[in-house]
């Protein structure tokens, strides 16, 4: 598997930087680069790859129109000098964000979420998934399957729960997020409840016992009692 990246950069040394700092990666195969980015959104349009490396302050037009302007999105790394473009970058749900001068441990980071989230994006429909991928705090946060206590619904967010660390708040529906979870694993126990139902320990006068806390199964969801007892 390799992944084809484009480079778009006004600066000659930082992309010359970023070219060098690919080729460390077998997995990445770098395309193309760009100094110009008109002819770079040009080329991109009719050439889609897997992973662009995209400056934001750029002249004639910034790495957000060039992303707005195509049809298919590639996973993007913005790298810019300027950490007041953070908000715009991950509004356009970008993997990592590099300030620049960028140290080659922080690309490497920055590398191995979007090598991990392509190739959780690209896998086999029949494959079990092990982990979750959720937008928080203008990050790209991985959340094993196996971590998750529970999922609560709070107002527009989800508030996912884990074994390990603080809970994850995501801007997300829970009909969202049953999209990206297995239904033989996950079930909607009530209107503010997603559980995981292996850590289901009991079901005590409709409530569900889980490793650290009790949570009501509502009406619509009483199914779920009768599914687990006949487990």
């Amino acid at each position: 598997m390799q992944i084809k990246c484009v480079a778009i950069d006004d600066e000659p040394l930082a992309l010359d930087l970023v070219r060098e700092y690919v080729l460390r990666f077998p997995i990445l195969k770098m395309v193309q680069t760009f100094d110009d980015a008109i002819a770079g959104a040009e080329f991109l349009r009719s050439n889609p790859v897997d992973l662009l490396f995209l400056d934001i302050n750029m002249p004639d037009i910034t790495g957000i129109e060039v992303v707005r302007s195509l049809p298919q999105k590639p996973l993007l790394v913005f790298t810019t000098a300027y950490k007041k473009f953070a908000l715009d970058g991950f509004e356009l749900d970008a993997i990592d964000y590099l300030l620049k001068p960028i140290p080659f441990e922080r690309f490497t980071k920055a590398v191995n979420k979007a090598i991990e989230y392509y190739q959780y994006k690209t896998s086999d429909g029949n494959k079990k998934e092990e982990a979750l991928f959720v937008r928080s705090e203008y990050q790209l946060i991985r959340i094993g399957l196996d971590d998750i206590e529970f999922i609560e619904s709070v107002e527009d967010y989800l508030k996912i729960h884990r074994n390990s660390g603080r809970p994850v708040m995501t801007l997300m529906t829970m009909e969202a997020i049953l999209e990206k979870l297995s239904p033989h694993q996950f079930k909607r126990i009530h209107r503010s409840y997603i559980v995981p139902v292996s850590k289901v320990r009991s079901i005590v006068n409709r409530k569900v016992r889980l490793t650290s806390v009790e949570l009501p199964v509502s009406d619509s969801y009483l199914h779920f009692i009768n599914e687990w007892i006949q487990k």
